[in-house]
């Protein structure tokens, strides 16, 4: 370990060992006010490796500094207003040996014993707190799961909470981003600079872990929360264009968890930039002033609930509420009409305010021929636009509204079913176009241009949990797997995950189902196994009511 002391009175103790119940020893950084004062101390733990130097982008309100580290509070700024921060390179990443288990039972054990180490160093007012985006985010839900005991405060700033339904699996579909997601950092481990001191960690075959769990089988346990034990104070903080990573643990958190003091926040937008504007850092100070040194400055008075109510194309207003879901909801049915319409195209479709009377279907084909040989495997192998298909399967679209109508809070789509195929996979895209049929789209979690929301199923996935589902918000169990049989219609449930959108008088409201990732998708498509093939149907109207369930908040 070395000690100095920087510019500003902070102190910066470097590779730190912090010893595990095991015997392990991980390194850590700490920066410090300097002095003998007791402070808070806010701490991450993870495999981005605490060494690695954070390029900001210009954008960023915080400005680069040697200091800067992705996704992690900057001392810069919060050590001159009393806390330290520690960094810790979890097992087998950055300076700490052993083999790294990401989001695992493990982890979380080691990250309970580094609260536990850091509450006693005698810079340490016996207080914790954790926040970070992200990774940094994810594992403060599995080690609350231990409920350490000097853990007095956290904020998961875009934080799935079940590695299955949120990260890995989408409606049981497996979303390719975490496995690449994996594939970057071993290779930082093992071609990076990481390999030079640790040449030998990432050997757990966290991969083929993943893979052969497909079903919710009890074996992620230890990577999902368990909302009875969560009763730590939290602020959970999610971002309305995080709908294939993140965003739905952060509502469940808030619905589910059994703390009795939680707030949430949703903003729009990147991924990173509102955690380090004023506004986002003061809502994250304020909270921990409150909790790890009982400033009592009214935080736990305010409304628990924060929103971004978007108004299209990166145009937001902020308004408080108490409760999520909204309890003025008002759950409004949009029904599916596929009856043929002159002069549309195949794939257009009605979204009406009353159920067809007559039933109708619409077939679709599930895989266009391409040059690569791989169009029944993962969207991203197929060719043309990423493997996005704008216009495959059916598109259903509202008349031009004749009242703006603001959507807040989780919806879902119901609807039934049929394939030529044992099974079939179903991506619904909720999109926004305006009175001249252009689209609105918002600045993503990663940049890109996104539409309104998105949900998925494996329609052999299809069987709920009865007593978790709700309304706007299906629960799949994922325990078995319901194939199908040629023609055989079946009834589907899909989650579409929460949303902030107000559309205005004149706009319309489209979905799209399809048997592909649809716009929007960059950055989190989907492995699509190889019975996409042959046809795929819609059934609609009459006895098979099939409706878009929207979450209406009146004005």
């Amino acid at each position: 370990m070395t000690t100095a002391t920087a510019a500003g009175g902070i102190v910066i103790d470097k590779d730190v060992a912090v010893p595990m119940r095991d015997g392990a020893r991980l390194m850590a950084d700490v920066f410090r006010p300097k002095g003998d004062g007791r402070v808070p101390a806010l701490l991450n733990l993870g495999p981005y490796q605490k060494d690695k130097l954070w390029v900001v982008p210009p954008a960023l309100e915080e400005k680069q500094n040697d200091w800067m580290n992705w996704e992690t509070v900057n001392p810069e700024w919060w050590v001159p207003r009393g806390y330290a921060c520690v960094r810790v390179d979890g097992r087998g990443s950055g300076r700490s040996p052993g083999q790294c288990e990401p989001w695992s039972l493990a982890e979380a054990i080691d990250f309970h014993d580094a609260i536990e180490w850091a509450a006693a160093q005698p810079w340490c007012n016996g207080k914790v707190g954790l926040t970070g985006i992200s990774y940094y985010a994810i594992n403060q839900w599995f080690v609350a799961n231990q409920q350490p005991p000097s853990l007095k405060a956290m904020i998961p700033w875009e934080g799935f909470a079940d590695i299955y339904r949120d990260a890995l699996y989408h409606g049981g579909l497996l979303n390719v981003f975490m496995t690449n997601w994996f594939t970057a950092h071993l290779m930082h481990h093992k071609l990076g600079r990481a390999s030079q001191t640790m040449p030998d960690a990432w050997k757990v075959n966290t991969l083929d872990f993943w893979l052969s769990n497909n079903l919710d089988s009890g074996a992620f346990h230890g990577a999902q929360a368990q909302w009875d034990r969560i009763t730590v104070p939290f602020l959970s903080v999610g971002n309305w264009t995080g709908f294939g990573l993140h965003l739905r643990g952060n509502t469940e958190a808030f619905a589910r968890a059994a703390s009795k003091h939680k707030k949430l926040r949703i903003h729009t937008g990147s991924h990173v930039h509102p955690f380090y504007t004023e506004e986002g850092r003061q809502d994250q100070v304020r909270f921990f002033d409150y909790w790890l040194k009982g400033i009592d400055n009214g935080v736990m008075d305010e409304p628990p609930v924060k929103l971004a109510i978007r108004h299209g194309a990166d145009k937001i207003v902020w308004r408080h509420e108490q409760e999520w879901p909204l309890a003025r909801t008002q759950w409004t049915k949009l029904y599916f009409d596929l009856a043929p319409q002159d002069g549309a195209p195949e794939y257009s479709a009605k979204l009406v305010r009353e159920n067809p009377k007559a039933a109708h279907t619409r077939s679709y084909v599930t895989s266009h021929l391409g040059t690569m040989g791989s169009t029944s495997a993962a969207s991203s192998q197929v060719m043309g636009g990423g493997g996005i298909r704008p216009n495959m399967g059916v598109a259903l679209e509202t008349p031009p509204l004749d009242a703006d109508m603001e959507v807040t809070g989780p919806l879902a789509a119901s609807f039934w079913v049929s394939s030529e195929s044992e099974d079939m996979d179903l991506f619904l895209t909720l999109r926004h176009f305006d009175e001249n049929g252009t689209e609105i789209m918002e600045t993503g979690q990663q940049g890109a241009p996104v539409p309104v929301a998105k949900g998925w199923l494996r329609v052999s996935h299809r069987e709920l949990d009865p007593k978790l589902s709700t309304p706007g918000r299906p629960y799949h169990a994922h325990k078995r797997r319901l194939y199908l049989k040629p023609g055989e219609i079946v009834k589907v449930d899909v989650e579409i995950w929460p949303t902030s959108m107000v559309f205005k008088k004149g706009h319309r409201i489209r979905l799209d189902v399809q048997p592909r990732d649809g716009v929007g998708s960059q950055g989190y498509m989907h492995y699509h196994a190889d019975y996409n093939s042959g046809r795929n149907t819609i059934h609609a109207g009459g006895q098979y009511e099939s409706y878009l369930l929207l979450p209406v908040i009146p004005g």
